[in-house]
């Protein structure tokens, strides 16, 4: 359970606390927070969580290994341990008032000048419906929250509370017969897909710069199946003087992977998702792109892409300000990008489906026999730390963890029990990279 008394939620992010990293010999530990999403949900059993945003805290140990392959047993992943420290952040609106993970269907209400997604009745009507999907710090404690209803940015205060709103432009705006639509069941005419909103971002190094992601391409820029989304938009913002601009000052084109759902040869059909961003300076980004397979998804499909990119935004094509961000114009015809727009360069740094390495702590991507130790579907969160190796000064720990959707055989949500079907166990992997400077 966490502070609230619910199942432990899952990291659609998570962030070290800053200044808790600290290294004793070859043993590591930090003050560690994740970000759940909207809480358990299952439609088919019409089963809804009126979940409140929150921030959860752990204890976080780390002993890094690189000695022979380890059994395959859950035992063998005690490299890092996680322990709630029974404390977090609730999060609140404008007003002051618990946020909501329920749905809003069209229905907004307006706070601070703000039009937000809010539902219309139930147990959480007039409350702001918050789906978490990304989190990053400013150095006084406050903190940016990427939103999937709205494919906006919100700024709460250190206490949680909301101070601010960075609204997506008109581009990204989910819109239906000329009006906002938030919801996440009907699929709106324009901008930000249902369920891929703003899924990842980032504060660059120096503390001047937002980052933002789409996690896959607008329906303008798609071609209306899954295969064709792959044109998405970063945003870049300057916080270095208004913690919420009304506009970024930078805008790119980033190419997601594209995959063969099926893994069996087949031609690609669908894009990789992207899930979150670490931002290594003004220019260069880590990325999480995912496909949808694995432990959770309720699939036989093989685990095909997983993967880490490096993104380097110099020498692509900006379009703050241009039609293409201020209206509803495509950067793309499905896969095809505007010839006139230059996008960001993409490599891959780290292949999450790394057999040999995954199988040297006991794990596998198996999904058609998916168990406990098969690598899950959803990987949503990432922390860059330093290695702290004075022979090394460029080495750092990239820490990988999933969102498992709250799926557990013994449930809680708001005191009422469930079963999700299975239970899909919360993990980090632990990556040591070198990194040019």
């Amino acid at each position: 359970m966490d502070f609230m008394g619910d199942s432990l939620g899952s990291f659609s992010s998570m962030a070290v606390v800053p200044g808790s990293w600290k290294r004793d010999g070859e043993r590591y530990t930090a003050k560690l927070v994740s970000l759940p999403d909207r809480g358990f949900n299952d439609p088919d059993k019409k089963f809804y969580s009126d979940y409140q945003g929150r921030l959860v805290e752990y204890d976080l140990t780390f002993t890094p290994y690189s000695g022979p392959a380890l059994p395959a047993a859950a035992e063998s992943q005690r490299q890092i341990v996680l322990q709630p420290t029974g404390r977090g952040i609730k999060l609140t609106d404008f007003s002051g008032a618990a946020t909501t993970g329920l749905d809003p269907d069209s229905h907004t209400v307006t706070q601070q000048g703000h039009v937000l997604p809010s539902p219309a009745e139930g147990p959480a009507a007039g409350k702001v419906s918050l789906d978490a999907e990304a989190i990053a710090f400013r150095a006084d404690g406050s903190f940016y929250v990427g939103d999937e209803y709205t494919a906006g940015i919100y700024l709460f205060g250190a206490d949680g509370r909301m101070k601010g709103f960075i609204a997506p432009p008109a581009a990204l705006l989910p819109m239906s017969g000329g009006v906002v639509d938030y919801g996440s069941n009907d699929k709106p005419e324009t901008g930000r897909r249902n369920n891929q909103g703003m899924e990842a971002v980032a504060i660059t190094p120096d503390g001047t710069r937002l980052i933002a992601i789409l996690q896959s391409g607008t329906i303008q820029d798609s071609a209306g199946n899954a295969g064709d989304r792959n044109n998405t938009r970063i945003l870049v913002y300057d916080i270095s003087a208004d913690p919420t601009p009304k506009a970024p000052v930078e805008h790119y084109a980033l190419q997601l992977p594209i995959f063969a759902g099926k893994g069996d040869g087949s031609p690609a059909d669908k894009a990789a998702a992207q899930s979150e961003v670490v931002a290594l300076d003004g220019h260069r980004l880590l990325v999480l792109s995912r496909d949808g397979n694995g432990l959770g998804c309720g699939c036989k499909a093989p685990e095909v892409y997983k993967s880490v990119l490096l993104v380097d935004t110099k020498g692509a094509t900006n379009l703050a300000g241009t039609e293409f961000e201020t209206t509803p114009k495509p950067i793309s015809k499905g896969r095809e990008l505007d010839a006139a727009i230059t996008p960001v360069r993409i490599v891959d740094l780290v292949n999450m489906l790394n057999t040999t390495q995954l199988a040297g702590f006991g794990l596998n991507i198996d999904n058609a026999a998916a168990g406990p130790l098969t690598l899950s579907e959803k990987w949503e969160a990432m922390a860059l730390v330093p290695a702290l190796d004075e022979a090394r000064p460029n080495d750092y720990f990239l820490l990988v963890a999933n969102d498992n959707d709250f799926q557990t055989a013994k449930g809680l949500m708001q005191g009422v029990p469930y079963d999700a079907g299975l239970t899909n166990d919360n993990m980090i992997l632990a990556y040591r990279l070198t990194l040019p400077h």
